[in-house]
């Protein structure tokens, strides 16, 4: 029984952090970045910049959890060998997530936080990677959802 409610609560902590990234992704592309067109252009980097370095923060403590819980899990069901493709996939895409992460963060987000006035080709290069990183955080979800029945 407690450990059924512990792996419960694993499960748990890896949905509501892969929830927390993906739709924070969807919120800053769909929501955010057209709604920062009412603004003057320096207010709409300040904007920017304060909201990309807090989702960010978010995403560092989320995207680890994220991907060790699911360890774990794979881990509680028999170890690598033993899961089906479907959470293989998982896997892969989890990790290119985190790879595509990196490569914004340390790429154009850190140019755009030491700029001066940061130009918006930054933020156009950052918000083409955060889109890819949304396609992988679908694919990853439907991925989920082929390796439920299993």
């Amino acid at each position: 029984m407690t450990s059924s409610i512990l792996w419960s609560l694993v499960l748990a902590i890896h949905l509501l952090g892969m929830t927390a990234w993906v739709g924070g992704m969807v919120y800053a592309v769909f929501v955010l970045r057209p709604s920062l067109g009412l603004l003057d252009a320096t207010q709409r980097a300040s904007v920017h910049l304060q909201t990309l370095t807090r989702f960010f923060r978010l995403v560092w403590h989320t995207m680890p959890t994220v991907l060790v819980t699911g360890w774990l899990m794979i881990l509680h069901e028999g170890g690598f060998a033993t899961i089906p493709w479907q959470v293989n996939v998982m896997q892969l895409l989890g990790l290119a997530m985190a790879a595509v992460f990196a490569r914004i963060y340390f790429g154009p987000f850190q140019k755009a936080r030491r700029a001066i006035r940061p130009q918006p080709a930054l933020f156009d290069t950052i918000r083409s990677l955060v889109t890819i990183n949304i396609g992988l955080g679908v694919l990853t979800i439907l991925s989920a959802a082929m390796a439920r029945g299993l």
